[in-house]
């Protein structure tokens, strides 16, 4: 599994499979990259939409590899 911090943009995980639990239900992530709001200004958390963008997030990048 791989994290990134995107250059002023959002956390970026590569997995496998994932699973999301929201209020007590599961839902199964298909997608092999996440992207997670780094900025906090996203409609849709902890997912990314673009919000960044907007609200001008300035963020290093930043990689961390597990192994």
């Amino acid at each position: 599994m791989k994290i990134k911090a995107a250059e002023n943009g959002p956390y970026l995980i590569e997995v496998n499979e994932a699973k999301l639990i929201k209020n007590g239900s599961e839902q199964v992530l298909t997608q092999k990259t996440i992207a997670l709001c780094r900025c906090g200004q996203s409609s849709n958390k902890p997912f990314c939409d673009g919000s960044h963008k907007k609200c001008e997030f300035k963020g290093e990048v930043v990689e961390i590899e597990i192994k």
